[in-house]
C-alpha cells in the first residue's frame, strides 16, 4: 500500500524469494469466512495462536451490527465499515459472542474516550497468513500488524503532528464488566479484563485475561479514563491529576479499576513517526504475561517476527502439497489449512503455566502444551480426524489437555474455552476425539486415564453435567421426548438436565460410544467395549417407515404426533432436534451407515431417501449434523458417482475465494476441513472407524508428507491427471492394485499410500 509499509514488503519478498520450495503460505486468504457468518477474522496471528491482532469492527453505528442493540459473535464483518480498535485475543467462527477484547487504537489530535467518536472509517485492506494492513481515514494513519504465538505487535505509522495510541479494555464482543490497568511507565501498560459466560450456558465461565502493552518510544504524556457503567449513562469521567492529565484515580498514581476504562499514550511529533506496540497476554497473570513478551519478541523488531511467523506458516501448510487446480482452488485449499490450525490454540505460557479447569488455581506442564478452545461437537466429525492425519503431535497434545482437564474438573471437555466449561451444544464429543485419536494410531497418551473418564461419563446416569438424559438413554437405549419436556423423567425422584433435542442427543450418544466400544475392544476391555456398542443403534428405535426420518419417540414407545420433519429448518426450534430438521438428521449415523440401510429396507429405499434430500434441497453444508451427506453414495455399489457429483457441487456452490466463501460458521475449523478433506479426495468414516470414503480430488496430485513419529510411511501420493474438468471416477489403484472399492483404510493411507485415478468426464457405473 503506502510509502510506510515499503520496508515490511521488502522483506516479504526477500523472505519468499528466499525459499527453495514453493511458499503455500503466499495461498492464504484471511478474508474468506468474514462474511456470511463464517465468524472468521482477517487479523494478524500465528499458529495456534493465543494472542491475535484482529481490526474489530464490530461497533458503530456506520456499521450493519450496531453493538449498541445486538452483540454478535464476530469482532469484524466485511461489510463494515467503522473500525474502532484492533482485539487482541479472539475466536475464530464461532456462534456465540466471546473476547474481541484489549483494543488498541491509534488516533490524532486530542485523545477521546469514546470509541464512538474515535472511530474511524478504513481502507486499503491487506491481509495474508501472518500479516494485516489497513489505512484509517479520519487520521490517514497507516498500521500493519502481526503476531508471534502469545504476543500481537502493530506499527503505526502517524503524520506530524498530536498523536496517540489509546488502549480500551471497555469494549469487546460481551456484556461482560471488571478491568484492571496500570501504567508502569511512559512506555508500559499492564492490566487485565474480565471475559466468558460463552453462549450465556453457563454464569460461572467468566475468568481473567492478563496484559502487558509495551510501545518502542516512550510518550511524551500520558493518561487513564473510568467510564460510568452503561445504564448509567455514557459520560465519561475523567480523573485530572499532573499538569491537568488523567493520572490519579482512586489515589493509585496511574491505576484504575473499573467497568469502562481505558488509557492513553501522547505524542507530540514535529515528523511523521512510527510507534511499535506490542501486547502479550497469559491467562495466569501480569508477570507471566511479560515472561511471555520477553521469551517471544524480546531484541526482536516488527519485521523479524513477521518474517519468523510467516516461515511458521509456510512449514505448518506444506505438510501438504498439492498441484493442479485452480489458483482458486489452491487459496480455497490452503485458507482452509490456515484456518483449522487456528483453534484448538495454545493456552499455556512459554514456561508452562495454565490455569486449572473446574477451579481456581494453575498448574505447570512441562511435557506437553496446554490447548484450548474444543468445540468438540463440531470439530470431532472432521478437523480432530484431519489434525490426527497431518498433524498427529497437536492432536496428541490435545487429547492430553483433554485428560489433564478431567484430571482438573472430574470431567472431559464438552466445549471448553479457556480452562472454563461451556457445556454449549449436546453429546458426549471428547469420547469421540479420544477414541478415534488412538485408533488412528496416535498411543502416545494415558490410554488407563482416557479409560476410567470414558466409563465414568457412559455410566454416571445422576448428576452427569456432560451427558443430560442418560438415566433415560440407559433404560430404554434412547432418550423420549419427556426428556425434553421436564426436568423429571418418568416420574422419578431423581433429577436430570433437561435435554435439548431428544433424537440428536441420542445419536450423539450413539457415535459417542461407538468410539468408545471401539477403543475399548483396542486396548483389550472386552466386556466395557460390549457394554458400550450395545448402545449405539438408537437410530432403529427412531426410524419411522412412513416419513422415513428419524422421529421423536416417547417413553412408552409410541412416535411424538404431530409431527412434521421439516420443523426445525432455518435453525428454528424443534422437538426432537439440535440446528436441524429430521432430513437433516435422517442419515446421522455414521458409524453405521449399512444398519440403517436395512433399518431402511435395502438400498432401493435408502437411496429414494437420499436422492429425495438432495432433490428436494434438505442439504445444507453450513452445520454439522448432515454436512458429510454427499459422501453417503459410496454405500452402494454402482452409485458412488452421485458421491462424485454431489461432493464437487458442495465444493463449487458453498465455498469460494471471497469474503463470503464458508457457507456459515466455520466452527473453529469444522466447515474449512470438510473443504480440506473433499478437496484432498477422501473423508473420514466416522469417529471410531480407521475407513475413508473416497471421491475425486480437486488437484491433479496431492502428496501429504507424513510425521514419522507416528506413521511408518513417508508420504502419502494422491494422483488424478485432469480432475479440474474430469469429475467422475473411472478406475482407481492403491499401491499399484485395482480397487473395486471406493473405501480405504487409515493404515493403508499411513503406511505410505499411492493412489492413482483414471477420471472420466461422464458419471461411471462402477469401478
Amino acid at each position: 500500500m503506502l510509502k510506510h509499509l515499503f520496508f515490511s514488503v521488502a522483506v516479504l519478498l526477500a523472505w519468499s524469494s528466499s525459499l527453495m520450495a514453493q511458499s503455500y503460505a503466499d495461498y492464504v486468504n484471511p478474508f474468506i469466512g468474514t462474511s456470511n457468518y463464517g465468524a472468521t477474522y482477517p487479523g494478524a496471528i500465528a499458529p495456534r495462536p493465543m494472542a491475535t491482532v484482529s481490526p474489530f469492527n464490530a461497533a458503530g453505528k456506520q456499521n450493519k451490527f450496531d453493538k449498541d442493540s445486538q452483540w454478535n459473535s464476530m469482532a469484524y464483518w466485511h461489510e463494515n465499515t467503522f473500525l474502532t480498535g484492533f482485539s487482541h485475543v479472539n475466536l475464530s467462527g464461532v456462534g456465540c459472542p466471546d473476547l474481541g477484547v484489549i483494543l488498541t487504537m491509534p488516533t490524532t489530535g486530542k485523545p477521546s474516550p469514546d470509541w464512538k467518536s474515535y472511530g474511524s472509517t478504513y481502507s486499503q485492506e491487506q491481509a495474508s497468513a501472518g500479516y494485516y494492513a489497513v489505512h484509517l481515514d479520519k487520521y490517514n494513519v497507516e498500521v500493519e500488524a502481526t503476531a508471534s504465538r502469545r504476543v500481537g505487535i502493530s506499527k503505526y505509522h502517524f503524520p506530524a503532528g498530536e498523536s496517540n495510541v489509546l488502549l480500551n479494555l471497555g469494549l469487546g464482543l460481551t456484556n461482560e464488566q471488571g478491568a484492571m490497568l496500570k501504567v508502569v511507565s511512559d512506555h508500559e501498560i499492564e492490566g487485565m479484563v474480565t471475559v466468558g459466560s460463552f453462549c450465556y450456558n453457563n454464569p460461572k465461565a467468566v475468568y481473567p485475561v492478563y496484559f502487558v502493552m509495551e510501545l518502542s518510544k516512550p510518550a511524551d504524556d500520558f493518561g487513564i479514563w473510568k467510564e460510568a457503567r452503561p445504564n448509567e449513562g455514557v459520560e465519561a469521567q475523567w480523573m485530572k491529576g499532573y499538569n491537568g492529565q488523567l493520572r490519579m484515580i482512586d489515589n493509585y498514581r496511574n491505576h484504575v479499576v473499573g467497568d469502562s476504562i481505558g488509557a492513553y499514550m501522547h505524542y507530540s511529533n514535529a515528523h511523521p513517526m512510527t510507534v511499535e506496540v506490542k501486547v502479550a497476554v497469559s491467562y495466569v497473570s501480569i508477570a507471566n504475561a511479560r515472561e511471555n513478551l520477553r521469551a517471544e519478541t524480546a531484541g526482536k523488531d516488527f519485521d523479524q517476527v513477521l518474517a519468523a511467523t510467516k516461515q511458521d506458516w509456510n512449514d505448518a501448510l506444506g505438510v501438504v502439497e498439492v498441484k493442479g487446480g485452480s489458483e482458486d482452488d489452491k487459496t480455497m485449499f490452503y485458507t482452509a489449512l490456515y484456518h483449522t490450525l487456528i483453534h484448538p490454540n495454545i493456552q499455556s505460557d512459554v514456561n508452562g503455566d495454565y490455569n486449572l479447569a473446574g477451579h481456581q488455581g494453575f498448574g505447570n506442564s512441562q511435557e506437553h502444551e496446554r490447548y484450548s478452545v474444543f468445540s468438540l461437537w463440531d470439530t470431532y466429525r472432521s478437523l480432530h480426524p484431519l489434525m490426527s492425519l497431518l498433524y498427529p503431535h497437536q492432536q496428541s497434545q490435545m487429547v492430553k489437555t483433554m485428560l489433564d482437564i478431567y484430571d482438573e474438573s472430574g470431567w472431559l471437555p464438552k466445549w471448553e474455552l479457556n480452562s472454563t466449561e461451556t457445556y454449549t451444544m449436546v453429546g458426549d464429543p471428547a469420547m469421540a476425539v479420544i477414541g478415534d485419536t488412538y485408533l488412528r494410531g496416535i498411543h502416545d497418551f494415558d490410554t488407563k486415564k482416557a479409560m476410567e473418564a470414558m466409563k465414568k461419563h457412559f455410566s454416571t446416569i445422576e448428576d452427569n453435567p456432560v451427558r443430560p438424559g442418560n438415566k433415560a438413554y440407559q433404560q430404554l437405549g434412547y432418550i423420549p421426548v419427556e426428556s425434553e419436556k421436564s426436568d423429571l423423567f418418568d416420574g422419578g425422584d431423581e433429577q436430570e438436565a433437561r435435554v435439548w433435542g431428544s433424537v440428536s442427543t441420542s445419536l450423539e450418544y450413539n457415535i459417542a460410544d461407538y468410539a468408545f466400544g471401539q477403543f475399548a475392544k483396542a486396548i483389550g476391555e472386552e466386556e466395557w467395549s460390549k457394554k458400550a456398542l450395545a448402545y449405539t443403534a438408537s437410530f432403529k428405535d427412531f426410524y419411522d417407515p412412513s416419513t422415513k426420518v428419524l422421529r421423536p419417540k416417547m417413553a412408552n414407545g409410541e412416535f411424538m404426533s404431530p409431527f412434521n420433519p421439516k420443523d426445525g429448518e432455518n435453525f428454528t426450534h424443534a422437538i426432537g432436534y439440535v440446528e436441524g430438521s429430521a432430513y437433516h438428521y435422517a442419515f446421522m449415523v455414521p458409524h453405521a451407515i449399512p444398519e440403517l440401510i436395512a433399518t431402511m429396507g435395502g438400498e432401493k429405499q435408502y437411496l429414494q431417501a437420499l436422492d429425495q434430500l438432495f432433490a428436494e434441497g434438505h442439504y445444507e453444508p453450513d452445520n454439522e449434523p448432515d454436512m458429510a451427506y454427499p459422501f453417503l453414495y459410496n454405500y452402494v455399489k454402482g452409485q458412488e458417482w452421485k458421491t462424485q457429483r454431489q461432493v464437487r457441487k458442495m465444493i463449487n456452490e458453498s465455498f469460494s475465494n471471497t469474503p463470503a466463501g464458508l457457507p456459515g460458521n466455520d466452527d473453529t475449523g469444522t466447515m474449512s476441513s470438510l473443504l480440506a478433506f473433499s478437496m484432498m479426495g477422501i473423508y473420514p468414516e466416522s469417529a471410531g472407524s480407521t475407513k475413508y470414503l473416497i471421491t475425486t480430488p480437486r488437484f491433479e496430485e496431492v502428496v501429504i508428507h507424513l510425521d514419522k513419529d507416528y506413521y511408518h510411511g513417508d508420504k502419502i501420493v494422491i494422483k488424478a491427471p485432469k480432475a479440474t474438468d474430469r469429475p467422475y471416477i473411472k478406475s482407481l489403484t492403491v499401491n499399484g492394485k485395482k480397487q473395486s472399492s471406493l473405501f480405504i483404510d487409515h493404515q493403508t493411507l499411513t503406511e505410505g499410500a499411492e493412489i492413482n485415478f483414471k477420471l472420466s468426464k461422464t458419471p461411471q457405473p462402477a469401478l
